[in-house]
């Protein structure tokens, strides 16, 4: 039987309220990073409302009580202001959004319509944008907050048949910077987790082989294996915490060290 010392325990209930009293708004939240961030949150206290398309969603009312889902396309308007206001009427307010709902795409440029450049900026750099464009009229009502966004390894770095991605990535990350300019002054911090490859479902629609692809690049980063996404959402969790309260602005890897080459 194991037993926990007093600063053990102390440290636990610590994270266990570590966003009381705050609301959280996560989209793309069915699945993957998403569904992982919402556990965090719900866990250490936060109130969550979960955004996605996906059937999946229902479940998660039933699987952490308490949080609301809002069925719903990132990529509409209509879609953020409904999600924001989901966050003020149930909780009164918004204080943390986690923009992670995403879009991926492996063509060569040659190969890529204009339909499939559309489709994937649509979803990471617009769908990101109206979100954070409303997150922002909210969070200035309450004083403050924090905006943190899922990006990529491949918002600083080039990747072959990756053209949409890659640009919507680097539009992402510059988004980030000028929300977080924007935003200092009202108490609004921005910042976005540039991730390596993460063992997910997100090529799943484009590949049969998709978990053994991801997998196959393990070795392209220094820690010798690919991401899980309870740790994306981690990173993501810890800068839209008040441990991260001085960092606004900034571009973190968690790409197990493939752009420290």
């Amino acid at each position: 039987m194991t037993s926990t010392t007093p600063s053990a325990e102390a440290a636990e209930a610590a994270e266990a309220a570590e966003f009381a009293g705050r609301t959280a708004l996560v989209t793309g939240a069915a699945r993957g990073i998403g569904k992982e961030t919402v556990a965090l949150l719900h866990a250490r206290g936060a109130h969550v409302v979960a955004l996605d398309t996906r059937p999946e969603l229902a479940l998660l009312s039933d699987e952490l009580p308490g949080v609301v889902t809002v069925t719903g396309d990132v990529t509409a308007e209509e879609s953020a202001t409904r999600a924001v206001g989901a966050a003020v009427d149930a909780f009164g307010g918004l204080d943390i959004l986690v923009n992670n709902a995403g879009r991926t795409l492996n063509k060569p440029v040659t190969h890529t319509t204009a339909q499939d450049w559309d489709s994937v900026m649509d979803v990471n750099a617009r769908g990101a944008f109206l979100f954070a464009r409303e997150a922002f009229r909210a969070m200035e009502q309450r004083g403050g907050g924090a905006i943190v966004s899922t990006g990529s390894y491949a918002s600083t770095v080039g990747l072959p048949a990756g053209a949409a991605y890659s640009a919507s990535k680097g539009a992402l990350a510059q988004l980030t910077k000028v929300l977080a300019l924007e935003g200092g002054p009202l108490g609004i911090r921005a910042n976005l987790v540039a991730a390596g490859v993460v063992e997910t479902d997100f090529l799943d629609t484009f590949r049969p082989d998709s978990r053994a692809y991801l997998a196959s690049f393990a070795d392209v980063h220094p820690l010798g294996r690919v991401a899980r996404p309870r740790e994306i959402a981690e990173v993501l969790c810890f800068l839209a915490s008040p441990r991260s309260s001085f960092v606004t602005g900034a571009v973190l890897a968690a790409d197990g060290g493939f752009t420290a080459a």
